[in-house]
């Protein structure tokens, strides 16, 4: 029983234990959008960037995020931000979540898992969990935020970003 713990606490470690620390260089990615384009995060220098893990299209708490980031997207806009959601959901599926909620956001497939795992976000269940990560004009990371709550957690974000500034 104890060996059994152990193992749940090491591989619970080893999903938790990678995820980049603040003042540490974001790890770089380019991922397709919804609109079939890849978006590298490296073309988004000098830009503010919010990243944001989430586990699943058109789920309950992943859909009232994304609409919240969407209703506050001119506020990130004035504040020279974008937002990239990423879960390890297919292009198609991301396409018909935006097109389903009106999002005009990128959101990235990350369906080889690579990018998720990298920001420490790939949980047991092979899906991201929620962690946000504010990535700094210059590719540095921030501000990290793990196991966010949907419903106001863009209004974290935009205070953060607003003593940043």
């Amino acid at each position: 029983m104890i060996a059994t713990f152990a193992a749940v606490l090491m591989s619970t470690a080893a999903y938790s234990a990678e995820i980049p620390q603040v003042g540490q260089p974001a790890p770089e990615f380019s991922l397709p959008s919804q609109e079939g384009s890849n978006v590298a995060l490296k073309a988004l220098r000098g830009k503010w960037v919010v990243l944001y893990f989430y586990p699943k299209d058109m789920t309950q708490g992943c859909t009232i995020e994304a609409h919240n980031f969407q209703r506050d997207l001119a506020k990130y806009e004035e504040k020279n931000a974008a937002i990239l959601g990423v879960s390890v959901d297919s292009v198609d599926s991301h396409k018909e979540f935006c097109t389903k909620e009106s999002l005009t956001f990128k959101l990235l497939a990350d369906s080889g898992k690579k990018v998720t795992e990298e920001y420490g976000s790939l949980n047991q269940r092979g899906m991201a969990s929620r962690n946000t990560f504010l990535i700094d004009p210059k590719g540095k990371i921030a501000k990290v935020w793990t196991g966010v709550s949907p419903a106001k957690h863009s209004e974290e974000v935009l205070a953060a970003l607003g003593e940043m500034k």
